[in-house]
């Protein structure tokens, strides 16, 4: 018996040993499944017959068409609101000339600055002007800049502003570089603690009035600073010990409240201020979940400002002559940042270095941290370096962003033209009635010379037009009149190889083949010579885009976009189209494809 017992212990305990294998084993069976399935999908599709083939294809050509379609015009499915609420986020950008807004133009002074670092310099302006503008809130700004006669100039499209005076004085101030240790300013330092005072005072009159009947709820939605739970009145539905800090689970599951209480006093935390109210729970033991309600006072923490965990020191960009990037030895070494000091700034760094040796010194431009590097010795000769992880890019970035602060270059407003809102929505409505005009007139050409395959080549340019709109909104682009014209300028354009293909079909059928075998030939036949059309229109484009600036890059931008597009459209989604849709029908009518019988060749 004891035999028995043992043999079954060591039966039990071979199994247990085994059974990680065991899993190992099934879990590879089923990805093996999962494989074989996989690769009989694809050999059925590979030994699919040629049909069924062109199913499957038209079959993607209808979903494509459908998926650009809603995307393009949302407003097909605006009685279904959840769908209509997802496709409607997707936005065209629309330029300065549609949108409205205002059109700067700066004569930038480079007279004191060496002719090698011009270039940089009107970049890091450049740069500077984009954050700008951001940070100010006035929509998507364009800047370049471009040459008149023998002066630089700085333009700064900004579509939607509203305070233009607002934003040219943030346009026009000059970058600023500040050099920081650690530390905080004591105004700082008394700002927190006043907002901090005054976030607590006012949690207390919160406290007194929910003590006093006020409504939890109501008051939550109204003052909370709770964003996960303000809108839902503060409440935070069932929880288990452990999911809130400390000082919050304390009073939910060791204060003993009754449903429906509120805890008397403010609960302190990291976060801020919190009125508690204990709703109810369920459960015992480690098992036990309580529901709550709270109002949080968000408390400022010197940890959400990195910024304002240093104090100023009196050394700035102006005391700056230059940066460069550097090497830190020959081969494959780390690019590093090399600062050079004026006299003034030499003697405030030296002293600097010296009383923040292993702290960091924070620089900072326009208030934004760039870098934080660790000091490592006193420095005496005005020269630093900084040191860190930097890529080449990042550290040329980084030395223009520097040189930017320590030269800045003045800008003088020399031009300015505004354009209202309702004149960008005139040229706009002018801009989608040409392209409506211009779209109805291929069709009708198309259909006059081509007739049934014209009708086809028809349909694969409003798949096409609804392409071109889901491109636009996907990737961003802002689109102007010129790229409007580049966009109409294609339409005509996408039909191109279908009229290539088209000719060199009826072409086929005059030499007496069948309408489908002429399809197929002529398809092939015209390839190369869309190939080597598109491809010099896409070297036009690309050049254009390349050297060009303003509204000729929109042009050449919406161009390019179009031609390839085009050829997709022409070469696959007809191609798909024609292959299904062509069959024993259409044999012996010709006319449907603009031959006539009389023009066919006799055996």
């Amino acid at each position: 018996m004891l035999q028995n017992k043992g043999l079954c212990g060591n039966i039990k305990d071979i199994n247990k040993r085994l059974k990680p294998f065991d899993n190992f084993v099934r879990s590879e069976m089923k990805v093996h499944f999962h494989f074989s399935r996989l690769h009989s999908l694809i050999i059925y599709i590979y030994r699919m017959n040629t049909k069924k083939k062109t199913q499957l294809k038209f079959a993607g050509v209808i979903a494509l068409a459908l998926v650009a379609g809603l995307i393009s015009y949302p407003q097909a499915v605006s009685k279904v609101p959840p769908l209509f609420n997802v496709l409607n986020k997707f936005k065209v950008n629309l330029g300065l000339d549609l949108q409205g807004g205002s059109h700067l133009e700066y004569r930038a002074d480079v007279a004191n600055i060496e002719s090698s670092k011009v270039p940089e310099a009107l970049a890091g302006v450049q740069d500077v002007i984009e954050r700008r503008v951001n940070a100010f809130g006035v929509g998507e700004p364009v800047v370049y800049t471009t040459k008149s006669g023998d002066e630089n100039r700085v333009v700064v499209e900004i579509p939607g502003v509203k305070d233009i005076e607002q934003a040219k004085a943030q346009i026009k101030g000059t970058p600023l570089l500040e050099f920081k240790e650690e530390g905080i300013d004591p105004q700082v330092q008394q700002m927190l603690d006043s907002q901090n005072s005054q976030s607590k005072e006012k949690a207390q009159q919160l406290l007194d009035q929910v003590k006093k009947g006020g409504n939890f709820e109501e008051l939550a939605k109204e003052n909370s600073q709770d964003p996960g739970s303000k809108e839902k009145g503060g409440d935070l539905d069932f929880v288990k010990k452990g999911a809130f800090v400390p000082e919050f689970d304390e009073v939910l599951f060791n204060k003993n409240l009754k449903p429906g209480e509120v805890y008397p006093e403010l609960v302190e935390s990291d976060f801020g201020w919190h009125i508690i109210k204990f709703i109810e729970s369920k459960g015992e033991g480690d098992d036990k979940e309580v529901r709550s309600q709270h109002i949080l006072l968000s408390k400022v923490n010197l940890d959400q400002y990195p910024q304002l965990q240093y104090k100023s020191t009196g050394l700035t960009g102006k005391n700056l002559k230059s940066a460069s990037v550097v090497f830190q030895s020959q081969g494959l070494s780390e690019p590093q940042i090399s600062l050079q000091f004026d006299a003034e700034g030499t003697k405030l760094f030296s002293e600097l270095t010296k009383a923040n040796l292993g702290k960091s010194i924070a620089i900072l431009l326009d208030g934004e941290i760039i870098s934080a590097p660790t000091v490592q010795s006193e420095i005496t000769n005005g020269e630093a370096v900084i040191t860190g992880k930097f890529t080449l890019p990042e550290a040329k970035d980084l030395v223009q962003k520097l040189n930017t602060g320590a030269l800045p270059v003045p800008l003088t407003l020399v031009s300015q033209q505004s354009v209202e809102a309702s004149l960008g929505q005139d040229s706009l409505n002018k801009s989608i009635i040409a392209g409506a005009i211009g779209l109805a007139a291929v069709v009708v050409f198309m259909l006059l010379f081509y007739r049934f395959l014209g009708l086809v080549a028809s349909l694969a340019l409003l798949i096409y037009t609804a392409l071109m709109i889901t491109i636009f909104k996907f990737t961003g682009i802002t689109l102007t009149l010129s790229g409007i014209a580049g966009f109409v300028l294609s339409i005509g354009m996408a039909v191109d190889a279908n009229i290539l293909i088209f000719e060199r079909t009826k072409e086929e059928i005059k030499n007496g083949r069948s309408i489908a075998n002429s399809l197929d030939e002529g398809f092939k036949r015209a390839w190369t010579s869309i190939r080597d059309g598109n491809v010099s229109s896409l070297l036009t484009a690309a050049i254009l885009y390349l050297m060009g600036t303003g509204f000729v890059k929109g042009f050449a931008a919406a161009l390019f976009i179009g031609v390839v597009v085009s050829m997709f459209t022409a070469v696959v989604i007809t191609r798909t189209m024609l292959k299904f849709i062509i069959s024993d029908w259409i044999h012996g009518r010709v006319w449907m494809v603009g031959v006539r019988k009389s023009d066919i060749k006799s055996e």
